[in-house]
């Protein structure tokens, strides 16, 4: 049976920079095992495969997968699969268009908002799933600055210190003295192997982040390694921006209100992305927050699976 896809560079304005995408529509049929090949066919950080929603007022249901394994939710396949969607249904229709989805995810109903205009990189944006919250488990500071090729020294800032947190996939959040620092890690993923924690199943991944960035709106600059997903190196993380959101209200103590935030990432892989994230907070506590960001298709076609 034949399958139409496409491929999106997720988080960026731009053709080739950001994170890509594969979308796979109609995946109704395909088997567990048959997703995780296509997944490693494609070979990028993340797949999409789009079914039928069980809820017929969303917009569809689906699976993600990264070269390894599958998720239960990532942004970036989020915000490229509601623009997907909201494009093709669109039939090439080019008067300005906003609307709201629905995506039914593993790990539950994902409001979307899409904002398609002529001529422009269409744009969305997501309320987190969940709200992100703390996993405390034993850190060895120095094995993760030696799986960085770091000193001690480098890690943590201000009050800032290495932390697990989730929204709906764990990330070991391991802040840094400045860009120079970000810029110099050497990732080592058997050294990692041996220090990092597992969490919910899976070997926790790496997102190495410090204030400020390369762009000059940037609030955060980031970089994400992740072995036991099959991801080398990865150009945009939304999940961890999503985990990042919590430990940034927990260390920083935002004050009551609505704060927007941009994380940069995949400077350094020549792939520069940019994450919108806002944050809400109310008695000195997150209780909501959303990603965005752009998206652009690259290419599309049909798969014989």
């Amino acid at each position: 049976m034949a399958r139409d896809y496409c491929v999106y560079d997720v988080f960026t304005a731009e053709k080739l920079c950001g994170n890509p995408l594969a979308v796979v529509f109609d995946a109704q049929g395909l088997t567990d095992e048959a997703m995780q090949s296509i997944a490693r066919e494609f070979n990028l950080s993340e797949t999409v495969f789009v079914l039928r929603p069980q809820n017929p007022a969303h917009a569809a249901r689906v699976r993600i997968f990264t070269p390894g394994r599958e998720l239960p939710f990532a942004g970036h396949p989020t915000v490229g699969t509601a623009i997907a969607l909201a494009e093709r249904a669109r039939n090439e229709h080019s008067a300005p268009l906003d609307l709201v989805s629905v995506l039914e995810e593993t790990v539950g109903p994902v409001r979307c908002a899409v904002s398609l205009r002529e001529n422009e990189p269409s744009f969305a944006e997501f309320d987190l799933p969940l709200v992100p919250s703390s996993i405390h488990l034993p850190l060895d500071r120095q094995g993760l600055a030696d799986a960085l090729g770091l000193k001690v020294s480098d890690l943590g800032f201000e009050n800032h210190i290495p932390s697990i947190w989730t929204a709906g996939v764990p990330f070991l959040l391991i802040p840094v003295h400045n860009l120079g620092c970000v810029e110099s890690v050497e990732f080592d993923p058997h050294l990692w192997e041996r220090v990092a924690p597992f969490c919910e199943g899976a070997l926790t991944s790496a997102f190495v982040y410090c204030r400020g960035g390369v762009h000059h709106a940037a609030n955060f600059h980031a970089r994400m390694f992740s072995p036991d997903m099959g991801i080398a190196e990865d150009p945009a993380t939304g999940g961890a921006v999503a985990a990042l959101s919590g430990a940034i209200q927990h260390f920083d103590a935002l004050p009551d209100g609505h704060h927007p935030l941009l994380v940069e990432q995949g400077v350094e892989m020549g792939r520069p992305s940019f994450i919108h994230l806002h944050i809400d907070t109310k008695e000195g506590k997150l209780f909501r927050a959303r990603i965005g960001g752009q998206a652009t298709m690259i290419a599309s076609g049909r798969l014989f699976v």
